[in-house]
């Protein structure tokens, strides 16, 4: 089947269907561009809890789809590839997260987004990119807080906040792979270029960067009048969004320090597993299908209410 095929029968089945399409900024361009919504995850969050779709497809990851069910228990929400998971989130099994919880019984317990729902679920509020800072600047200066599982995130929440919040040590595989060589030699090559940056990435990394911001608000930065180049340090997907919204601009991806790496992007192989021919299939077959436990999904859901409320 040709790419035309599945977009026409996905714009049909979603009117049918009443569903409503939602893609993350590290997707194909083509399934952002079929999408009602996209953004970055609080964005996906805020959306899923508003929708009157009967069904949500969440283009993203597994935890992505578990927070959309998780704040609309009434809506059947899929999701195109099962398989579809997040390095951070599994270096942050359950079992062993609410162990770490345990040890240290007098913190409070933030977690990102990119979590499961079991680990949620042994959360106090959780956070995104756009508005940690933001939520842990409203807690009183000596609360201790347990960050989680972004060690790289929480060290520049920490750096930016005066905080000294206990890690987890997990982390992104795509934004700790960046080649630190490789970023100093494009700004050398372009030096009229601003660096803009994930704080997920490594804080080496961060230190050079221009700009450090979510997916979100690196999107906005690149609006920015006087600049017209841009090195990007985050996943490449989010260069459809900068280059549709500043198409007179030039983005220029990092590649990740890989031996024998020759793309120059850095890409998230869990996100690229939904394709567009899986999203038209998941629609028309309503499967794979989100299904989380009820007395997890409602231990769950307080935090991520918490953060909504915060933001």
């Amino acid at each position: 089947m040709d790419k035309q095929f599945y977009i026409d029968e996905i714009n049909r089945l979603k009117k049918e269907k009443t569903a409503v399409i939602m893609a993350h900024f590290y997707q194909t361009g083509d399934i952002q561009d079929i999408a009602d919504v996209v953004g970055d995850s609080l964005a996906l969050a805020q959306k899923a809890a508003e929708t009157d779709a009967d069904i949500i497809v969440l283009c993203g990851v597994h935890f992505m789809g578990e927070t959309a069910k998780i704040l609309s228990p009434d809506k059947k929400v899929l999701i195109p590839d099962m398989e579809a998971g997040c390095s951070l989130a599994d270096s942050c099994p359950a079992d062993e997260f609410e162990k770490f919880v345990k040890a240290n019984p007098d913190h409070t317990v933030i977690t990102y987004v990119n979590t499961t729902a079991a680990v949620k679920a042994l959360t106090d509020i959780v956070v995104t990119s756009t508005n940690s800072k933001k939520i842990i600047d409203q807690l009183p200066a000596d609360e201790k807080i347990i960050f989680g599982p972004d060690k790289n995130l929480g060290d520049y929440i920490n750096s930016v906040t005066g905080r000294n919040m206990l890690l987890w040590d997990g982390a992104c595989h795509v934004h700790e792979q960046f080649s630190v060589e490789k970023l100093i030699q494009l700004k050398k090559e372009n030096p009229d270029a601003h660096i803009i940056a994930h704080p997920e990435c490594k804080s080496v990394v961060l230190k050079m960067a221009d700009f450090v911001g979510s997916t979100s608000n690196l999107l906005k930065y690149t609006s920015n009048p006087d600049v017209n180049k841009f090195i990007v340090v985050t996943e490449s997907g989010i260069i459809h969004q900068m280059e549709k919204m500043n198409p007179d601009k030039i983005f220029i991806p990092v590649p990740p320090e890989i031996e024998g790496q020759t793309c120059h992007c850095n890409e998230c192989v869990f996100m690229r597993k939904n394709t567009i021919e899986k999203l038209y299939l998941c629609l028309r077959d309503e499967t794979p299908e989100i299904l989380i436990d009820e007395e997890v999904r409602l231990k769950a859901v307080k935090p991520i209410v918490r953060m909504l409320e915060m933001s």
